[in-house]
């Protein structure tokens, strides 16, 4: 499962892109465990922030949850390098066995709002055991001109609880 095909000409004019910096890939690299002795290795000065930051919210253009089991909240944020004042509306295609909620739903960018930040929240609505398998979906930001999708990737956990009898 991917982002899809590319078209090279829509890629030359995305509309909306997921840009990183490098406190981005520093926090990334925190993330998956690097400690700051390790980071001097690669960027001279890094340092990870007092708390750790989750890898579930770095600005990729994907959302992967690999572990499922209420509620999970993201949080990704767009730049408009497309026309100063557009308005983008989300469509999501949820995973198998999952609610998706993004808010705000619409973007609305203007002179001086070139970058926002939105919230997917991701809901497990399973009611029986999973195969533990990864489910597939997608969000798309559209304005009529572009349209600018991500994949979701989702595992759902049940914990399965146990009565004993005494």
């Amino acid at each position: 499962m991917g982002g899809g095909m590319v078209d090279p000409r829509a890629a030359a004019e995305p509309g909306l892109i997921y840009d990183m910096s490098l406190t981005d890939y520093i926090q990334y690299l925190c993330a998956m465990g690097y400690e700051n002795s390790s980071l001097s290795h690669f960027i001279h000065d890094a340092q990870c922030p007092r708390t750790k930051p989750t890898i579930l919210d770095i600005n990729l253009p994907s959302i992967t949850i690999p572990e499922l089991e209420n509620v999970t909240t993201v949080r990704r944020t767009v730049t408009n390098v497309g026309h100063p004042k557009s308005v983008y509306q989300v469509e999501v295609e949820p995973p198998l066995g999952t609610a998706v909620k993004v808010r705000p739903g619409v973007l609305v960018f203007g002179p001086g709002i070139r970058k926002l930040s939105f919230e997917i929240e991701v809901t497990a609505t399973a009611t029986e055991k999973t195969d533990a398998g990864y489910y597939f979906g997608s969000m798309t930001w559209r304005d009529g001109l572009h349209s600018v999708r991500i994949p979701i990737a989702v595992r759902i956990v049940t914990r399965w609880l146990f009565s004993t009898s005494p």
